[in-house]
């Protein structure tokens, strides 16, 4: 017998209402909030990824050389192909684009708690608005698609931080972009390696300014509220075109601040300059979700990449977006039983005689599917107690009893399953019946 790849899963019809479960939640949050769904082709160019992330993301894709020679890959991430899209058809879209993508991903890397191969994300972005109140808006969808599956602030935090705020203090600090890029690297890092090993890697990106430049980076970490990064920057010493800098994003910051405290979604968000997000095409706010015990993998993280459409060849673009991966947000849910625990039920299943009584219940049945009732029958003769044993493991509310008497006089019992409680009605009347049971 054969078994499946490592790191790829199936899923059994439990397992795919747990899925479909997540995915309508995505679609319907993400409707309320206007955006609209796309989608792109599961294979590209790999110089789309080569572009976007450079060389060193050959290893974590499956690529191969197609029969045309062509050099391709399995899509790893959704934003390459979005920015390719609306860079594509710009100046016939409708500004701000607000698109989502529900779809499958895949990465060559060793499978780990969290982190499989194959997975699926939701990716929701706005492109062509430069203003906070974008950030804003994605930063809502997010937590209201969190709140909708069963979560509370109590178990899960927006942690908020700024590349640009972090590249402006750098710069004042007397730091090239190229060397504020590396330090931003280490602070990246810096959550998932030994103070130890953290320390080393200043030590070999800065030489004696290692220990001064920790000790302000893990300042700047330290904040936890709007008016204590106010305070550290006031007291900084900084260029003055720096500082001038800093208080013109410190204006942006308070915007965002206040679009988020209007949107309710403010006792979610915790100021957190920790969070730089490792990926060099990042350009403003970033942001992750984390549930409250920090023992777990970021459950969506995103945040503005400007530079993207224009560097994978279309015009100059505000854009912004996170991702939601399905894997660590449904062992989150699990954890909490916020998932449902079976296949979804039918309405109605039907008990027959013989074949005269099936033919004239496929009839009728036939009828009710395409009034919208979920119906399940016998696909081969059983005896009448067969039937119903089942009839009571099927799930459904109602049974519809055809016989021989039953449809001599134009008639069809109907037993409630759940109190046996029985009543007769007109076939010709059925769907009347039931949508007013129903």
């Amino acid at each position: 017998m054969f078994n499946s790849l490592p790191g790829f899963r199936e899923f059994y019809p439990d397992d795919c209402a747990r899925r479909n479960f997540l995915f309508d939640t995505f679609r319907r949050v993400a409707h309320r909030f206007g955006f609209k769904e796309y989608d792109a082709p599961v294979l590209e160019p790999l110089d789309l990824y080569i572009e976007k992330s450079g060389e060193e993301i050959v290893g974590q894709l499956f690529n191969f050389t197609d029969r045309g020679e062509r050099e391709v890959a399995l899509r790893p991430e959704l934003t390459p192909s979005l920015a390719r899209l609306v860079g594509a058809k710009a100046s016939s879209l409708a500004m701000p684009v607000k698109w989502f993508n529900i779809g499958e991903h895949y990465r060559y890397e060793r499978p780990q708690k969290g982190r499989l191969r194959a997975f699926y994300q939701f990716n929701g972005d706005i492109l062509g608005e430069p203003g906070p109140t974008a950030d804003a808006e994605l930063i809502a969808l997010l937590v209201e698609i969190l709140r909708e599956l069963g979560l509370t602030d109590k178990d899960f935090r927006i942690r908020l931080s700024d590349r640009n705020l972090w590249f402006i203090y750098l710069e004042g600090l007397g730091f090239e972009e190229s060397k504020a890029t590396e330090i931003l690297g280490i602070i990246d890092k810096s959550e998932k390696i030994s103070a130890e090993k953290a320390c080393s890697l200043y030590e070999e990106a800065l030489g004696e300014q290692a220990e001064s430049i920790a000790s302000k980076v893990d300042a700047m970490k330290d904040i936890k509220n709007l008016c204590a990064l106010r305070e550290l920057v006031a007291n900084e010493n900084i260029t003055d075109d720096a500082r001038a800098k800093l208080d013109s994003r410190l204006e942006d910051w308070t915007t965002l601040n206040n679009y988020l405290e209007a949107l309710g979604v403010s006792s979610f968000i915790q100021v957190d300059l920790g969070i730089v997000r490792g990926l060099a095409y990042y350009t403003g706010f970033v942001f992750e979700a984390f549930e409250n015990e920090g023992q777990f993998r970021a459950l969506a993280g995103g945040g503005r990449y400007n530079n993207l459409v224009k560097k994978l060849g279309g015009p100059e673009m505000a854009a912004a977006g996170f991702a939601i991966g399905d894997v660590t947000l449904t062992d989150c849910l699990s954890r909490r039983n916020l998932l449902p625990d079976t296949t979804p039920t039918p309405d109605i299943t039907a008990i027959l005689g013989g074949e005269d009584e099936r033919l004239a219940a496929l009839h009728d049945l036939a009828e009710l599917r395409r009034a919208d009732f979920s119906i399940v029958y016998p696909l081969k003769n059983q005896s009448i107690n067969k039937q119903f044993k089942n009839a009571d493991k099927s799930g459904a509310s109602i049974a519809l009893i055809y016989g021989e008497e039953e449809l001599a006089a134009g008639k069809v019992r109907i037993r409630n399953l759940a109190t046996r409680e029985e009543t007769l009605a007109s076939r010709s009347q059925l769907v009347e019946e039931l949508k007013a049971l129903l």
